[in-house]
């Protein structure tokens, strides 16, 4: 199954959870979440775990503890090697100038994506986007921070889901798709703040690779 998406509140707990077990090698008792989070009872804790564990962000080992899947070791956990590409050496931009062959390191996608922690990735059904080359089965990066009127981003209203262009002004919200065949949604100001922006558009990913979003003209 596919990871859901977690709400602001799970978010907030995987993120101390993650960051408290890359600190002391352990995960923190229930009791420890609970005076973190002023939960007066540890079935908050439980219902928050729970909710990783539907969700994929999280699983259950033999001996009844939690652990992270292997996709997301790869990501959060500082127990994990990070594989990227190797540097080989240098190479002029200038005159030409002899060739060097070293260890370098690697680019890893933390090179790539500094704030790795915000993004993640969901994908695409429909073909509402395809004029920005986002087409169905496309697997849409999506980085948890501020959009600029204008810009690309995945939006939740209602209980539906929708990427599209955003912009917004004291008319309300209009989402604008990039494809003709498809209206623009409209969302009126009293219903402005339903609205939640889940997270913006930076580039995605196909059998061509990886597609970065195009930087916005002024």
């Amino acid at each position: 199954m596919d990871n859901a998406h977690l709400t602001r509140k799970q978010q907030e707990f995987f993120n101390y959870i993650i960051d408290y077990k890359n600190e002391h090698d352990v995960w923190p008792t229930y009791r420890e979440i609970a005076d973190y989070f002023g939960y007066k009872s540890p079935n908050s804790v439980t219902q928050n775990i729970q909710a990783l564990l539907k969700k994929g962000y999280l699983v259950k080992k033999n001996d009844e503890e939690y652990d992270l899947p292997p996709e997301k070791k790869a990501v959060y956990s500082n127990d994990v090697q990070e594989e990227g590409i190797p540097v080989r050496g240098l190479i002029a931009a200038g005159y030409l100038q002899e060739a060097v062959e070293a260890d370098l390191g690697s680019i890893t996608m933390s090179t790539l994506f500094p704030n790795l922690d915000k993004l993640f990735a969901l994908r695409v059904s429909g073909f509402s986007m395809k004029d920005a080359n986002i087409y169905d089965g496309d697997f849409v990066l999506l980085m948890d921070t501020e959009l600029n009127n204008g810009e690309i981003g995945a939006v939740l209203y209602n209980g539906e889901t929708t990427l599209k262009r955003i912009f917004w002004d004291e008319n309300g919200l209009r989402l604008e798709a990039a494809n003709e065949e498809y209206d623009d949604i409209h969302v009126a100001p009293d219903v402005f703040e339903e609205v939640r922006i889940i997270g913006k558009y930076i580039g995605h990913v196909n059998r061509q690779g990886f597609q970065r979003a195009a930087s916005k003209v002024a």
